[in-house]
């Protein structure tokens, strides 16, 4: 049983692959001094990049979860997700209303993929 690793660190890996099934941390933004739509962005680049050097991209999302600080931020989030989601391979999601251990951080997702 093989399982790759990229991006290890002392607490955790942003990506591990197993099985041709890829799973990322949880991403958040690094700049949050910005609202929603602008983490959420952000977030969705790291997400970009993470599947490209994974060997994948956002068709080949299996599942999502997203984690907002507060449902007020639900229709800027979504109107930034809708931009961004491949149509005709929009992943099963769930979002929830959750307490993130940064409190300046509004957006927290986490991707399973599969490999391309």
């Amino acid at each position: 049983m093989e399982i790759k690793r990229l991006h290890v660190g002392k607490r955790l890996s942003e990506v591990a692959i197993h099985n041709d099934t890829i799973y990322l941390a949880g991403q958040i933004a690094e700049d949050t001094s910005q609202g929603i739509e602008e983490q959420m962005r952000e977030v969705l680049g790291h997400v970009d990049r993470l599947l490209g050097e994974a060997g994948s991209d956002k068709t080949c999302i299996l599942s999502c979860q997203i984690f907002i600080s507060s449902m007020d931020n639900f229709p800027g989030m979504n109107s930034v997700w809708d931009e961004w989601v491949a149509q005709g391979h929009t992943p099963p999601r769930a979002t929830v209303e959750a307490k993130l251990a940064n409190p300046a951080c509004l957006v927290e997702v986490c991707v399973i993929a599969g490999l391309r």
